[in-house]
């Protein structure tokens, strides 16, 4: 399985309540109807009275069984859907991605 990340920064004209309702409501749907999506995870910043923000306000888990897998699902209809949806929230100039390795160290 292969999994690919995604680093969201939100963009600064927008209330961390826009941001989060638009990426639940909106891009969310759009993201989970990419082909040969098998997983798909919002872990959105909440806040936290003992630590500071960590200055992202979201990481995004996409899984896909392979390279191919995903690199159809970018190319797709649907992948181009998703990815024109990313400027209506998203603070592209800081916002990053990455396929990782999942290394579980303990369960």
């Amino acid at each position: 399985m292969l999994k690919f990340m995604v680093v969201l920064y939100r963009r600064p004209d927008l209330t961390h309540e826009q941001f989060r309702r638009h990426l639940q409501e909106i891009h969310g749907p759009l993201a989970t109807k990419l082909p040969g999506l098998r997983k798909y995870v919002q872990n959105i910043v909440c806040d936290d009275p003992k630590r500071n923000p960590p200055g992202w306000d979201a990481i995004i888990e996409l899984y896909f069984d392979d390279w191919p897998s995903m690199e159809a699902a970018w190319a797709s209809p649907q992948g181009a859907a998703s990815d024109a949806d990313l400027p209506a929230f998203a603070d592209l100039a800081r916002t990053t991605w990455s396929a990782v390795d999942e290394i579980i160290v303990a369960r």
